[in-house]
Formats: C-alpha cells, structure tokens, sequence
C-alpha cells in the first residue's frame, strides 16, 4: 500500500470508530511500524484532521468528537457488497427494520456515478440467495417496535400465544433476537416484571407508550 493510500484508509479507519485505538493497533492493522503511524498521523493533523490523543482505559487517537463527517464514498465494489447484503437482510427477513435500511440502501446507491450504478447492477444480478425466510411480520409491528427500541421507550403491544390467546402487555425490550426463521422481543412484562420472549410474528398490533 503506497503513502497516500494508507493514508487516506488511516483516515477513514479513524472516523469509523471514533473511540481511541493504539498506534500499535494501527501499526499491526496497516502493517507498518509504530514510527510510520505515528509519522502518518502528523501528516493527518497538517491536513486539518482534527486528530487527538486520549490517556487512560478505552485512549488511544481517535477524531475529535466535534468533527463533522464528510460524506461516505464507496467504490463500486463496496456499494456492491454492502447493497446485497442489505437485500438478502430484506429479503431473508433477517432484520425487522427493512424501512430504514431500504432507505440506507437508497442512500449508498444514490451516492454512486451513473456507470458505478450500472456496474452495481450487473453484480447484483450475478448474485442468488438460498434459504427461507423468517415468518412474516406487520409492518406497523416493525415500525413501532423499530422506534421502541432506537428510542428506548416502552412498547404496548396486543400478542397472540401458542394457544391462540389474545392479551395486551407493555414491555421494556431488553434486546432483539433474530433466530434463523423468527425474530423475537427479549422484554420485560411491565405489570408482571417478568422477562420473556415474544416471537414478532404473533404480535398483532404494536405503539410506543410515550
């Protein structure tokens, strides 16, 4: 990797983490010697990159969290892989929040050249997915339970069991579980205290409880 390549992935490879990393976890990841890092990082700083150190637990140089990103750019070949693997999340139902991502992916695509986004395409087309899907889900359900959880605000929701009996709960989610062919609400009954799942698929209606 020639200079102004490393340093340009050096760039990018601290602005995608914002934590502190080492000189000698950037030195193995680039393979070069802590000097160069350290020589790389000067130079950074010279283009106005507003690069620091922090001492202690989790230190290390990261970006100045007061940094405004500049816009993501993806070859062609990075649009590729991260396009598909957000259709096969869509379509293998992997993720309960397809209109998010559906959105992101509209973001990467759009953010390409008109060839870049024919040659896109053309790969997308060579490319099968196997396998079933998870079991279908509302997508009110998807949506509520989507703000619910970004938000951290409780969700009250109507839901269905194995014996085909109808109440209605208000959760704390503690976590989504995607499972190979459900996806599943790791939550807190709130009246109860008791913690359970809840598969997504018998949730019949769902709202956030501002």
């Amino acid at each position: 990797m020639q200079r102004t390549e490393r340093l340009f992935a050096l760039a990018e490879y601290l602005r995608g983490r914002r934590t502190g990393v080492t000189a000698e976890v950037l030195a193995e990841r680039f393979n070069v010697t802590v000097r160069t890092i350290y020589r790389d990082l000067d130079a950074l700083r010279a283009a106005a990159l507003p690069v620091g150190a922090e001492r202690g637990r989790g230190g290390g140089y990261a970006l100045d969290r007061s940094y405004s990103l500049p816009p993501v750019n993806f070859t062609a070949r990075e649009a590729a892989l991260v396009v598909a693997l957000g259709r096969f999340a869509i379509d293998m139902r992997l993720l309960p929040f397809t209109g998010t991502l559906e959105s992101a992916l509209d973001k990467v695509r759009s953010a390409l050249s008109t060839s870049a986004q024919r040659e896109l395409l053309e790969r997308l087309r060579e490319l099968t997915f196997l396998g079933v899907p998870s079991l279908p889900t509302k997508k009110n359900v998807r949506e509520a339970l989507e703000r619910a959880w970004f938000e951290r605000q409780p969700l009250r929701i109507t839901y269905v069991d194995g014996n085909f009996l109808e109440t209605t709960r208000e959760l704390r989610i503690e976590s989504v579980v995607m499972d190979r062919h459900e996806t599943r609400l790791d939550a807190v009954d709130l009246a109860s205290g008791e913690r359970r799942h809840f598969r997504l698929d018998r949730i019949t209606r769902a709202e956030v409880v501002e």
